[in-house]
């Protein structure tokens, strides 16, 4: 697998990176950038909760009375941002997400700092549909494989994601690999394809399990899903997780599902029920797992700046990867 050594060299590559993402992507998807926030006051109900088990970073400021949250990612914050600053249908934002999950359990690919582009736009009652979300995956998709493209004229590094990508529910993948985990499942899938968009995560499959979890009261379940794509140590990578969001219905089934009644009394769960808040399709795509992918690296400490065991750190050492 051919890779960058030179960490003075990596970081120019993440640069070219992130910069022709994000600029070929916004203009694509035809988003305006926006600011975002770092915390969140706790009674406004927009903050990600994830799986509902993750443990929010809370804390108090001298001068402001209402607790205050990291967040963990800004799934329900950018809706409310696009009524509040007055986006028109087919209209969107994105912004640079950075939120802390303490919660994470570090691996290759998992950081405690997540970093990445969080977008949103408005979409009509019409485009809640599989095929404007395949529309979209294949529009990010495209984008991915010109940036990659990029990296190997100017750096020399092997572009390897198929020209297309596969679509398949999860129901579908358990189906084929009924013996496989859920991950296995994904590796095996990834491995055959390349890249696939796997669709319709957070529900239960016919044998009752879940594939993965998926917050009730921001992605409707039928109508999302992750980018994957192989890594040839790794196995399955996900690049984007994104979804079209739950209008009045798909939130109130799935919240008689999880029983997280109580978050309806919150203003922006108020919002999607009186259908004050737009309708929307949105997702994250991450800065660091990019970067990562695309430059043939084997660790997300190679390509961001965060906290790393001594032992991880050793162990990687040991190998000829250097963590920043």
């Amino acid at each position: 697998m051919t890779t960058l050594v030179s960490m003075k060299q990596t970081q120019e590559a993440i640069t070219l990176v992130k910069k022709r993402f994000e600029d070929q992507f916004s203009k694509t998807l035809g988003l305006t950038r926006v600011e975002a926030p770092l915390f969140v006051e706790s009674t406004l109900g927009v903050n990600d909760h994830l799986n509902g088990t993750e443990r929010v970073i809370r804390f108090d400021a001298i001068d402001h009375q209402v607790e205050l949250e990291i967040v963990q990612s800004l799934a329900k914050w950018k809706r409310q941002a696009l009524h509040t600053y007055g986006f028109a249908e087919g209209e969107g934002l994105y912004t640079l997400m950075h939120a802390i999950r303490r919660d994470e359990v570090l691996d290759a690919t998992h950081s405690i700092h997540v970093d990445q582009w969080d977008w949103e736009r408005i979409i009509s009652k019409e485009a809640r549909t599989i095929d404007s979300l395949k529309t979209t995956v294949l529009s990010i998709y495209e984008t991915i494989r010109q940036v990659e493209l990029e990296v190997q004229e100017q750096f020399g590094i092997e572009a390897t994601l198929p020209k297309t990508i596969h679509f398949m529910t999860t129901q579908e993948l358990e189906d084929s690999y009924p013996s496989l985990s859920s991950k296995e499942r994904e590796t095996a899938i990834t491995k055959e394809y390349g890249a696939v968009f796997l669709m319709q995560i957070g529900g239960a499959l016919a044998s009752g399990e879940k594939h993965d979890g998926r917050a009730a009261d921001y992605d409707d379940w039928s109508l999302n899903g992750d980018i994957l794509v192989h890594h040839p140590e790794i196995g399955a990578f996900e690049l984007s997780s994104m979804g079209i969001r739950v209008d009045r219905a798909a939130l109130l089934s799935q919240i008689d599902t999880t029983g997280e009644h109580e978050k309806l009394e919150f203003p922006f769960h108020q919002g999607v029920l009186s259908e004050t808040l737009p309708l929307t399709m949105g997702g994250g795509i991450g800065q660091s797992r990019m970067a990562m992918f695309l430059l043939k690296k084997r660790h997300i400490g190679e390509v961001q700046a965060s906290v790393w065991s001594e032992e991880t750190r050793r162990s990687y050492r040991e190998q000829g990867v250097h963590l920043l």
